[in-house]
């Protein structure tokens, strides 16, 4: 098996995510396999129980694994289906290894950060590789070097480069920062030398250097930074900051990135040159729009945008499909309570997301109702679902208290029901319906129509849903459950009968999105987006 390892040094949040997929879009242009493993080095077993305030969004994965949004980053770009595997955190090795003791496994032994620590480590990257079939196999290793709880993977990756032989079959590639320091805008080297130092130290000796600048890095900078640094001076990278993250890997690409690992580890791609066609042609769309439409998103973790990650990716697949450029307005859903309704004047599209807790919930019933009566093209997801069915049974149906036992337990109208049947265990504690579930739409509903077919897959992440009980009135009503479950006892798409474009999935359709094949719900919202300003002008 063949490993290209990603650390990064100075500062976390350098991009090391969107560089490793990029590198993965690259090879696979050139026809080999790629997959990827994201190391996380917190002692959470997932992500499924972290803030969003803190971590940005929760990705869920086909087999429902809760996992950290690089995981996203690497599904979108090298078009892939990973499982929760791919994601390596400290609690889950350190969880392994206790298990093991605990049976005896290790005969008595002393149980040590090394060997037993960093046999795992090096267990779930090796058993991942080969169950994937790769042809390479992209390690991200999260945090920073010198970290403390870094230490173990990298060690692991160190061992790993002396059993898998460093000459072609483990590769080291280093992501830091550059800054430009002063009006005359000079390059900082230093942080990149510290950093390379701090990596060497403990036995690894990088291949090659991206640096992250605001600018490209000049020429003088690189060959400070491949003598100080012991690398061939083509193998150190520019990557300035870009206007879309999908142009990244162009810009490695005229570097010669792929050219340069493929000849380094003797791989052998299926094709002579890259086929990047449709990527140049999607970053076209996304550089220039013809079209400009704006949408609210309206949450309660609106301050910090990767908690919604993946419906700005799913809207920017969507609105390049269209060529038209989707500008988000984030909205605190409790200001909608305290600020009122102008918050909204001027968006073309309201999209209510997922989301746990009570908070903030009655200004996003707010917003699906300003949504309905104003005939804005509305999409609310999963918790979004669910608070249009609440807001229908308070303002149509006259269902006075109408909520969800989740935020009123004694509601007197309980529209949303927890069920009891679900079918696996999140690390939340809860029981959850989790992953990929398969949706039956009706024939003549607009979902149908946009997915061009009655019969889909998407991914889930949720407890509660709409009580049946509620069903023939709400449908008599003219909000249509126009998809359910393939036994038909869960409603997974909501439409309203009426409205230009009001429309709900329990489902999360954002995971799924990619850059040549869009969300197709958030497609529907686009499109209507664009029509309902287009009538306003």
């Amino acid at each position: 098996m063949k490993l290209i390892f990603v650390s990064g040094g100075v500062i976390s949040g350098l991009g090391k995510g969107i560089t490793a997929s990029s590198i993965g879009r690259l090879l696979k242009s050139r026809g080999l396999k790629v997959s990827a493993i994201k190391i996380d080095p917190y002692l959470n077993i997932d992500a499924g129980t972290m803030n969003p305030f803190e971590h940005g969004e929760v990705y869920v994965l086909d087999d429902g694994g809760e996992v950290d949004l690089d995981l996203g980053n690497y599904e979108r770009f090298m078009d892939l289906e990973l499982g929760s595997d791919h994601n390596i955190t400290t609690g889950k090795v350190y969880r392994s290894v206790i298990e093991n003791e605990r049976r005896g496994d290790y005969l008595g032994k002393t149980v040590q950060i090394i060997p037993h620590i960093t046999d795992e480590i090096k267990h779930r990257i090796t058993s991942v590789a080969r169950e994937s079939g790769a042809d390479v196999v992209i390690v991200e290793l999260g945090g920073t070097v010198g970290d403390m709880e870094s230490m173990p993977f990298l060690e692991a990756a160190r061992q790993l480069g002396r059993d898998l032989g460093r000459e072609e079959n483990v590769m080291f590639i280093h992501t830091t920062l550059i800054p430009i320091m002063g009006s005359v805008g000079e390059e900082k080297t230093k942080p990149t030398q510290h950093s390379v130092k701090e990596l060497m130290s403990i036995g690894i000796r990088p291949d090659m250097i991206v640096g992250r600048c605001s600018e490209p890095i000049s020429d003088s900078a690189r060959s400070k930074i491949a003598m100080f640094c012991d690398v061939d001076e083509k193998a150190v990278i520019s990557a300035p900051d870009a206007k879309s993250i999908y142009a990244v890997p162009l810009s490695l690409e005229e570097q010669g990135v792929a050219d340069y690992i493929i000849e380094r580890m003797r791989l052998s791609p299926l094709t002579s040159g890259r086929d990047m066609k449709d990527w140049e042609s999607f970053l076209d769309r996304i550089l220039h729009p013809t079209e400009h439409v704006t949408v609210a998103i309206v949450g309660k973790y609106t301050s910090l945008a990767d908690s919604y990650l993946s419906h700005l990716e799913a809207f920017a697949h969507a609105g390049a499909e269209r060529r038209c450029k989707v500008h988000i307005r984030f909205i605190d859903s409790d200001d909608l309570l305290s600020k009122g309704t102008d918050l909204l004047d001027g968006v073309h599209g309201i999209l209510v997301p997922g989301g746990f807790g009570i908070r903030g919930i009655e200004g996003k019933i707010v917003a699906a109702r300003y949504a309905r009566e104003n005939g804005i093209p509305f999409l609310g997801v999963c918790l979004g679902f669910q608070i249009a069915t609440i807001e229908i049974g308070r303002d149509v149906l006259g269902l006075k208290g109408a909520n969800s036992t989740e935020f009123d337990p004694d509601t007197k109208a309980p529209v949303i029901c927890l069920m009891h049947e679900q079918a696996s265990v999140s690390s939340m504690g809860a029981t959850m319906r989790l992953g990929s579930q398969r949706v039956l739409l009706a024939e003549d509903s607009k979902a149908a129509g946009l997915y061009g077919s009655t019969d889909i897959t998407e991914r889930h992440r949720h407890r509660f849903e709409v009580n049946p009980e509620y069903i023939d009135m709400y449908e008599s009503a003219g909000w249509r459950f126009v998809g359910r479950s393939d036994d038909g006892h869960r409603m997974e798409v909501g439409e309203l009968k009426g409205h230009p474009y009001f429309v709900a999935s329990q489902f999360h359709p954002e995971f799924k999105s990619r850059p040549m094949a869009p969300s197709p719900l958030h497609l529907g919202l686009v499109d209507a987006a664009i029509a309902y300003k287009n009538d306003m002008d």
